[in-house]
């Protein structure tokens, strides 16, 4: 491998996430008088912080959400996840290999530490992200696009950016994984390769990672 951490996003890459988040945030949006279509909510919103949605929202119409606005969201997520979340298919395999090979890797996450926890608790996949393993953008001041939190995960795993190699599927992580000065692999599942532009190369599925990966 030419790289020495490989730093995954967690939604949509790790867990199946995204279409639960967004058909959730679509229609809280409306129902708040914020008319958003799921298609909507996918090309604002994946990959950000909470606080890219408080921002788009008053920049557009110059209204502020509700203060308990993430309170609630997040509640309706978690109950969905609760009854739907799986791991993205194939994803378990690949942090088999990982761990088996020896390989370094964490994850860095828009999502808040406990929807990270209440996401891999749900999967299994907890058991392959002990809490120092685990970067929320909560850490940094800025969320993606803004590269602190990559950057920040790196430093805390003693690496240099420019030996890391980020996998990420959605535009803003892509743009802060180049920001950080670091190699991204863009997953295609959701998001079109044009709009991952940036990135190293390709997958659209999680098999195929280890090839791109050099392992």
């Amino acid at each position: 491998m030419s790289h020495d951490l490989i730093i995954f996003d967690n939604d949509g890459v790790l867990v199946d996430s995204e279409p639960i988040s967004n058909r959730l945030l679509a229609g809280y949006l409306t129902e708040l008088g914020h008319p958003t279509t799921y298609e909507e909510s996918v090309r604002d919103y994946m990959g950000s912080a909470m606080h890219r949605i408080h921002d788009l929202v008053r920049e557009r119409t110059g209204q502020r959400l509700p203060e308990d606005f993430d309170s609630a969201f997040n509640a309706r997520v978690f109950a969905a996840f609760q009854e739907e979340l799986e791991p993205v298919e194939g994803a378990v395999d690949v942090l088999k290999r990982l761990v088996a090979d020896g390989v370094p890797y964490c994850v860095a996450s828009s999502g808040s530490h406990e929807r990270i926890r209440v996401g891999h608790r749900k999967t299994g996949l907890d058991a392959y992200f002990p809490d120092e393993l685990v970067y929320s953008a909560e850490d940094v001041g800025r969320g993606k696009p803004a590269p602190d939190l990559f950057l920040h995960a790196a430093a805390r795993m003693g690496v240099a950016p420019e030996r890391c190699v980020v996998v990420e599927d959605s535009r803003l992580g892509v743009q802060a994984a180049v920001a950080a000065g670091m190699d991204v692999y863009g997953f295609t599942a959701m998001t079109p390769r044009d709009r991952l532009a940036g990135a190293r190369g390709f997958f659209s599925r999680m098999e195929e990672l280890p090839a791109l990966l050099g392992l």
